[in-house]
């Protein structure tokens, strides 16, 4: 069976492939024409032995059921590759170093003298009522100056080609472990594909991030004692947690393998002894890293280990409270935020966003709930949101009582026309919708990946791309010498 791109049906979506049906987009004429030749039965047989690879290397996630239990499912992901012209990637690459260094600006402003909140341009009302605002933090000084060491900002392309920052991650970002492990699958899948099109590397990611944390070390050393600390195998990371530690050689913990002596340093539990720890790369959630400083019942932080922190004894990343730019009414205000600290304008725009805080963009979000995405402030993964033209009268009444409780808490966004990537279903190529997330690492210097965690929403019709909710994942191609229109 062959394959036929002018009956791939993809009308009112921008398609990241197919500009128009039997047309590639820029770069990609030609591997169009080579899925073609591969025709339809080949293309099934390599997506069903990246399926087996994925089983055979065990490439996991973890959803967490209704009933309290936890699904260990294997990594989903689609072969066809999303490409992004190198040229184009240079000024989303640029937007993306500038919007993370005014985010790491305004967060260090708000734990000292607030100077934004001042000067009228952040509302002092948005952080006061900020559930990730730490008090215990304030007037820290952590290395560098830099609070986000390690952020996931998602992209999200309109039906018009504009490629829009959907939302910031800046507490515990995760995804890029299958990032890294989509592009081996790929390689083992379209090797020939890989020898032609030679999209830019990723698997520099590693080392790159060993660099960013060994940067924070307090103490000059060649090789500082890095380590990642997980909150334990039933964490739905718990495969990036590991995987990201053996690829940079660091010793993988709990919080029940580090302690904090009478010197304010950080030790780990050893056969040898106690040693010390220099940086600790946390993947365990603000309120659970010390139980003497945030809830005293939590068994998976270290006691004493903020006291460690602001001793300038341990460098913590991301440092405790960088989640309070980690929440969608701070995102409304990120524009304002990059033309405070930087004096110029955002290079990726915002997607267009309503503040409920504000009366009348209140009012206009309950007129048209049916039109818009509403969103909480701070849930993630796709939760707790309504999608306003999937949602039925009844959501719609439930969340506007939920809105007019606490306008604070929500922001309202158009339905994006989001751009869509062939997927194979079944035998079948069909467009699904498509988000992206880049990783930007923040230390010494400014790192971006070549590309990034491209999600997919497999479900027909579907703009939930989350893999907890069934959505899959792409490789991401940035690839060169190609222009764009």
């Amino acid at each position: 069976m062959s394959i036929d791109w002018n009956d791939y049906a993809c009308e009112g979506f921008y398609d990241e492939l197919v500009e128009a049906p039997g047309r590639g987009r820029d770069c990609v004429d030609g591997l169009l024409q080579d899925l073609e030749d591969l025709g339809h039965d080949e293309l099934v047989a390599r997506q069903e032995a990246a399926d087996v690879a994925i089983k055979e290397m065990g490439i996991t996630f973890t959803v967490y059921s209704e009933e309290g239990g936890a699904i260990d499912r294997t990594w989903p992901f689609d072969i066809i590759p999303r490409i992004i012209p190198q040229s184009e990637w240079t000024r989303v690459e640029a937007g993306l170093r500038q919007r993370v260094q005014a985010l790491n600006l305004f967060i260090d402003d708000l734990y000292h003298d607030q100077h934004i909140i001042a000067d009228g341009v952040f509302p002092a009302d948005v952080l006061a009522k900020s559930v990730n605002f730490r008090p215990q933090c304030v007037g820290v000084d952590p290395p560098l100056g830099i609070w986000a060491h390690i952020c996931g900002s998602d992209l999200v392309r309109d039906g018009d080609g504009t490629l829009y920052v959907l939302e910031d991650n800046l507490r515990v970002p995760s995804g890029v472990s299958y990032m890294l492990e989509n592009r081996l699958v790929a390689k083992r899948v379209f090797p020939e594909l890989f020898e032609h099109y030679a999209p830019l590397p990723v698997d520099d990611y590693p080392s790159q991030l060993f660099d960013t944390l060994a940067a924070l070390s307090p103490r000059p050393a060649d090789y500082p004692e890095v380590v990642v600390l997980t909150p334990g195998i039933y964490n739905s990371a718990y495969f990036e947690h590991a995987y990201l530690a053996q690829q940079m050689g660091c010793e993988l913990v709990e919080g029940r393998d580090l302690f904090v002596d009478d010197d304010d340093c950080v030790y780990m539990r050893t056969v040898d002894g106690a040693a010390r720890v220099d940086v600790i790369y946390r993947r365990v959630d603000d309120l659970f890293l010390d139980p003497e400083a945030f809830r005293p019942d939590s068994a998976l932080g270290v006691p004493g280990l903020l006291r460690a922190w602001k001793a300038g004894k341990v460098a913590l990343a991301n440092a405790p409270g960088a989640g309070v730019a980690d929440d969608k009414v701070v995102y409304a205000f990120v524009p304002e935020i990059i033309r405070y600290y930087l004096d110029a304008d955002p290079i990726i725009p915002n997607v267009p966003t309503y503040r409920c805080m504000d009366p009348e963009s209140l009012a206009y979000t309950l007129e048209h709930m049916e039109e818009l995405v509403v969103k909480p402030a701070n849930e993630s993964g796709g939760y707790g949101m309504l999608v306003g033209p999937a949602s039925t009268k009844a959501e719609r009444e439930r969340f506007a009582e939920l809105i007019k409780k606490d306008p604070r808490n929500y922001i309202a966004q158009p339905a994006l026309k989001l751009s869509t990537v062939p997927t194979i279903i079944g035998r079948k190529l069909e467009p699904r919708h498509v988000d992206l997330r880049p990783f930007i690492l923040s230390a010494d210097r400014q790192q971006v990946t070549m590309g990034g965690l491209t999600r997919v929403a497999m479900r027909k019709g579907s703009l939930v791309v989350n893999s907890s909710q069934g959505g899959g994942s792409k490789d991401t191609w940035i690839l060169p010498d190609c222009t764009k229109d």
